[in-house]
């Protein structure tokens, strides 16, 4: 599985494959650089979701509603997205906080030949106004957002949502049993080996996240969309620590 699916001219992902000092992940230049290769080899399932946000999209997207992506990276989730709109009258904008990210962005949504106008905005997407939302997508964004901040999100993104409109929400998670934490973490970890990460590769990555990507429960995920103002959340996908829920607003 190693590099076969590597696209040409996608930068391949190494920048754990030497002895570093450990310090905080960052989505900088560098990562933004590699990034298409690394969730593509880091997130089990990534390429499956990304293609069912737009099949989710196609169906919960109205016409005069706004649809958003907050944590947008590169554009994968958005474009989705945008395919998913069609030709309804829907404004689609995406949210980073990270100026590299957005730059690149901005060339993949130019290199798309969809006509529906993508708004890019950089800024942190607890200072995005959200509106008439009929989809919203998170797509492993929540995750990095500080735990006591999330629950207000939620509560804004639910608000805004209209009536029969949903949010997307990818995320890492724990569970609530170590013994199956522990088998999902290994299973993901073998995961990475089959994709061409070495061992030093996945250590120093997971040490760098630690403080920065904050997993929680399914449980906990529920509970906090429920009380946001949600009145059905699923989930939709999983495979191994990785799920994607849909949050829904009764019509």
């Amino acid at each position: 599985m190693s590099d076969s699916n590597k696209k040409p001219g996608q930068a391949l992902d190494r920048l754990f494959a030497s002895e570093r000092e450990t310090e905080d992940f960052r989505f900088d230049t560098s990562v933004a650089r590699v990034f298409p290769d690394m969730i593509r080899r880091s997130v089990p399932g990534y390429t499956t979701i990304i293609p069912m946000i737009e099949v989710i999209t196609e169906q919960y997207a109205r016409p005069g509603s706004h649809c958003f992506d907050l944590g947008c990276s590169l554009g994968a989730s958005t474009l989705a997205m945008r395919h998913g709109i069609g030709d309804r009258d829907c404004t689609l904008t995406g949210v980073d906080n990270s100026a590299a990210m957005i730059e690149r962005c901005e060339h993949y949504i130019a290199l798309d030949d969809h006509p529906l106008p993508v708004s890019l905005r950089c800024e942190d997407i607890l200072d995005t106004f959200i509106d008439k939302a009929s989809v919203t997508t998170l797509n492993f964004t929540l995750q990095f957002v500080a735990p006591e901040s999330r629950g207000e999100l939620m509560k804004r993104i639910a608000d805004a949502t209209l009536p029969g409109g949903v949010l997307i929400l990818s995320e890492k998670i724990r569970f609530e049993s170590e013994a199956e934490q522990a088998i999902q973490t290994q299973l993901h970890h073998e995961f990475k080996r089959a994709n061409g990460y070495s061992d030093l590769e996945i250590s120093q990555k997971r040490s760098a996240l630690e403080q920065v990507l904050i997993p929680e429960t399914l449980a906990e995920h529920r509970q906090r969309l429920t009380e946001a103002g949600f009145d059905r959340v699923l989930v939709w996908y999983q495979c191994f620590n990785f799920v994607s829920m849909l949050a829904i607003k009764s019509p």
